[in-house]
């Protein structure tokens, strides 16, 4: 699978694997499903795995390192997240927790994003993991917590990286702008947004984009499919758009991209994956994977063969945006 370079650190493959989904994100995956997961992502081509200690409380790292296991370590890369610890909570041990994942709430999360922190949150996911180090380090999330995410945070990680403890440091989030700031102000070198680069939201074209590409910074698409609208050729009843009900407006815009792209013998799904691909500052677009069916199926979204003239048609019908220069 071809692969795309970070200004410092590893070079990630176009297709990464989202490991969310094996910290049991909204019900449970059994340790087989998720080792096969990474198996059969593995033979597609796929060395690019992303998680966090914030998936399943840990879980999503334990099962990601025994996956890999084994495997040569010089042929993958794994990112990791840190900004919130995994503190012991017995008192919520008979409860599951709280935050979407299907696991025993025997750990609490604690936003942190001091360096000790970010030493501490590292340290427990390369246990985790089983690795003595980490390709990837993103400061998780931390709209709420910019001010020390940007200073602390980061001042931490680059101590790491030049230690040689992790190969490239950015920032994970959900908002396109603050990633920007990141960029115009911190020496980062790779940034993942969810959802803001897709078929259906553009707005990290506004700054994120542009100031990454003039400054060498690596941009990892995430969320590519906008809750799931974007993720089956039409949407399906009830569908959400950032967890809320699609408006109609939004359900009649999925319905044309998908009426087009059926028109150029292609999927939604498929457009889905490979728009983000074709901005030059786009380094890899990680998809979410439970099972090896999702593997399978996610990779031979990423191989389907997308005619110039779709985008050219989608632009025209001001679908998304006039493209600049693209790969």
């Amino acid at each position: 699978m071809p692969t795309r370079t970070l200004r410092r650190g590893p070079a990630l493959t176009e297709l990464g694997f989202g490991a969310a989904q094996l910290g049991n994100l909204y019900h449970p995956t059994s340790d087989e499903e998720a080792a096969g997961a990474v198996a059969t992502s593995w033979d597609a081509g796929v060395r690019y795995f992303d998680t966090a200690p914030h998936y399943g409380l840990g879980l999503s790292e334990r099962r990601l390192g025994a996956a890999l296991a084994g495997r040569p370590r010089a042929e993958f890369v794994v990112s990791t997240k840190v900004g919130r610890l995994l503190v012991p909570s017995p008192d919520t041990a008979n409860r599951l927790d709280e935050q979407g994942f299907a696991v025993p709430a025997t750990l609490r999360r604690e936003w942190d994003f001091s360096r000790d922190g970010v030493l501490r949150s590292l340290e427990g996911s390369l246990e985790r993991l089983g690795l003595d180090r980490v390709d990837v380090v993103y400061l998780h999330d931390p709209d709420d917590h910019f001010a020390e995410a940007s200073t602390t945070g980061v001042a931490a990680l680059v101590e790491l990286r030049d230690q040689g403890v992790v190969g490239a440091i950015g920032a994970g989030m959900n908002s396109a702008a603050p990633l920007a700031e990141f960029v115009r102000r911190c020496d980062v070198d790779v940034v993942m947004v969810a959802g803001r680069y897709t078929l259906l939201d553009q707005s990290a074209l506004d700054d994120l984009l542009p100031l990454a590409a003039e400054r060498g910074v690596g941009v990892v698409a995430a969320g590519v499919y906008n809750s799931g609208l974007l993720g089956s050729r039409r949407p399906a009843p009830g569908a959400r758009y950032d967890y809320q009900p699609a408006p109609a407006a939004l359900l009649a815009r999925v319905h044309a991209l998908a009426d087009r792209c059926e028109e150029h013998g292609v999927t939604l799904p498929e457009a889905a994956v490979a728009y983000p691909l074709r901005h030059p500052a786009v380094a890899s677009v990680v998809l979410g994977t439970r099972t090896p069916r999702h593997s399978e199926t996610n990779a031979a979204r990423y191989r389907a063969h997308l005619p110039e003239a779709l985008w050219a048609e989608l632009a025209e019908a001001d679908l998304i945006p006039g493209e600049g220069p693209t790969r």
